[in-house]
């Protein structure tokens, strides 16, 4: 029997983990930050809650004899990556980043690519002054001392500090270009901000904008890792196979 943890609450995560309850011979445990309330549970087993940093992560890798760790996170989740790589060495387990690839910029995009989400505040005033927010629950107190009107979508309701003026959506997609589009008219809408999550979950924002004319401040990813990478589920499918004990599971 192999034993796989997949970090993450993530699509792919979900994707990667039917696939390996499928497959005899391999045992895989999901795991959740539990930032989410209720969060899409992936099959097998779930675990959820942190680890107490890449020390306890280490030392779980070890008690549970996982023999490969896919770190299937958000792009955004950087303190778990860095925990993860940390950790992995400590222990001897193979580690694999699954990061599904990033939006890119079409024709008719007026997008302004920011390093971080201090930089998407101040990269607002001038762009507009009605904005929707759709970054996620993290980072929100960077906007709290401009002087805009904020739509913020989220899953949960986030916590102060907020915008002083603020109106809260909570919702989780996937959503419709149409409906995208729709929101934005509604609210009357100058300037979208977004973090470059990828994927089609979330992208249908995005068409939207592009079709209203609007333009997009997009907080860019932080940097990678090194080490062996995956985009798709098959990719991470195929790096499994080649460093787990051959046996029953491959195929």
């Amino acid at each position: 029997m192999t034993r796989v943890l997949v970090l993450g609450g993530t699509g792919e995560a979900r994707a990667l983990a039917a696939r390996l309850v499928e497959r005899p011979g391999t045992h895989v445990t999901s795991s959740l930050a539990g930032r989410v309330r209720e969060p899409r549970l992936p099959p097998g087993q779930v675990r959820v809650g942190g680890f107490g940093g890449a020390d306890g992560l280490a030392e779980w890798l070890r008690r549970e004899r996982i023999d490969a760790l896919v770190d299937a996170t958000h792009p955004f989740a950087r303190a778990i990556t860095d925990n993860a790589v940390t950790a992995a060495e400590r222990a001897g387990v193979p580690r694999l980043l699954l990061r599904r690839p990033g939006w890119r910029p079409g024709p008719g995009d007026d997008w302004r690519p920011v390093p971080s989400m201090p930089a998407a505040a101040a990269a607002l005033p001038g762009l507009g002054e009605r904005v929707f927010l759709s970054t996620g629950r993290q980072g929100l107190a960077h906007f709290a001392a401009l002087d805009l009107w904020f739509l913020v979508r989220t899953v949960d309701p986030p916590e102060p500090p907020l915008p002083a003026r603020t109106e809260v959506l909570t919702a989780r997609g996937p959503f419709t270009v149409d409906e995208e589009a729709d929101l934005l008219r509604r609210h009357r809408i100058d300037v979208l901000v977004t973090k470059d999550s990828g994927g089609a979950m979330t992208a249908a924002k995005l068409t939207a904008a592009r079709e209203l004319g609007l333009p997009v401040v997009v907080v860019q990813r932080p940097p990678q890792p090194a080490g062996p990478s995956a985009e798709t589920v098959a990719e991470a499918v195929a790096w499994l196979d080649s460093v787990l004990p051959q046996g029953d599971h491959a195929g």
